[in-house]
C-alpha cells in the first residue's frame, strides 16, 4: 500500500495554532493524508503548553514532535509522561521527563515508527549523539512497517547528513528547527525521502515568526525582550512523503503549503 505522510513545519504562537485548526484536516482530505506529524515547540513562542499540544491534535495531528524549547514551558513536563503521542528529542539525557520515539497503528494495520531528534551543532552540547540515537532507537523498532524521523537541528549539514546516514533503516527524514522551507525535497538512493527544512506555521509577515522590530532590536544591540509572534497573516508550511510500505521505500516528495 502507499502511505501518505504529512509533515508540519514548526507552529508558532497561538495564532499558529489556530491556522493549522483551520486548514488541516481539509488539507488531509485534499492530498489523502494517512498520517500527520506536526513540531509544536513553538506553540507558545518558546515552548508549548498542554492546552496547545491538545488543540494541534484536535486540529488534526497524529504526533505531536517538539525541539530545543522543549522545557521552556515547564507545565508540559507531566504532559508528556502521561501523552505518548507527544515526543520530546530522543537524544536528551535519559533524566528527564517524556519519552523520544513511539511506534503507532496506522491504516490496514501499518505500524509506524516515529523518532525525534536534536541536533548538536551551534545547539546545547549536553545533548546525547543523534546519530548513534538513532541506531539504539532503530534496534528497538525492529519489526517496524515505516519509520519517520523529525531532526530538529540547525545546521543543513548536520540534517543532510542524518539523511544519507539513515537512508535504507528509516523512510523520511525532515529538519525543524529553523523556520524556512527549504528546495531540496528528494528521494534518496535506497530509497529516503529527505527535506532539509519543512519551514514553519503560523505568522507569514514576521522574522521566523516573531514581531520583525523584536529580531532588528536584537541585531542592533538593544536590551533584551520577550519574543512576542506577529500579528497578521498565516502561513502553513508542510511536505508530503508518499511511502511504498511493500517495497519498502519513499516514492516522493513535496511541498504543501498554504498561506493567506
Amino acid at each position: 500500500m502507499i502511505l501518505n505522510v504529512l509533515a508540519v513545519g514548526d507552529v508558532v504562537g497561538d495564532a499558529g495554532v489556530e491556522y493549522l485548526a483551520r486548514h488541516l484536516r481539509e488539507l488531509k482530505k485534499l492530498k489523502d493524508v494517512h498520517f500527520t506529524v506536526v513540531n509544536g515547540e513553538n506553540a507558545s513562542g518558546v515552548g508549548i503548553l498542554p492546552r496547545q499540544a491538545r488543540e494541534i491534535f484536535d486540529a488534526g495531528a497524529d504526533v505531536v514532535t517538539l525541539g530545543n524549547h522543549t522545557w521552556n514551558r515547564i507545565q508540559i513536563a507531566d504532559f508528556l509522561e502521561s501523552d505518548r503521542y507527544t515526543l520530546r528529542p530522543a537524544n536528551y539525557t535519559s533524566r528527564v521527563p517524556g519519552r523520544g520515539w513511539g511506534v503507532y497503528d496506522g491504516p490496514k494495520g501499518v505500524r509506524i515508527g516515529v523518532i525525534n531528534l536534536i541536533g548538536r551543532c551551534e545547539m546545547d552540547s549536553n545533548f546525547e549523539n543523534p546519530f548513534t540515537t538513532a541506531d539504539r532507537v532503530l534496534k528497538r523498532m525492529e519489526g517496524t512497517d515505516v519509520v519517520l524521523v523529525d531532526f530538529h537541528a540547525e545546521a543543513t549539514s548536520e540534517k543532510g547528513a542524518m539523511g544519507w546516514y539513515l537512508d535504507g533503516r528509516a523512510h523520511a527524514v525532515w529538519g525543524t528547527h529553523t523556520h524556512v522551507p527549504t528546495a531540496d525535497c528528494q528521494v534518496l538512493p535506497k530509497g529516503l525521502g529527505f527535506v532539509t527544512d519543512l519551514g514553519m506555521t503560523g505568522p507569514a509577515q514576521s522574522v521566523l515568526g516573531i514581531r520583525p522590530e523584536q529580531a532588528i532590536n536584537r541585531f542592533l544591540g538593544g536590551l533584551p525582550r520577550r519574543f512576542e509572534p506577529a500579528p497578521g497573516p498565516c502561513k502553513l508550511e508542510s511536505v508530503l512523503f508518499s511511502i511504498d510500505v511493500d517495497a519498502g521505500r519513499c516514492l516522493s516528495v513535496e511541498r504543501v503549503d498554504i498561506r493567506d
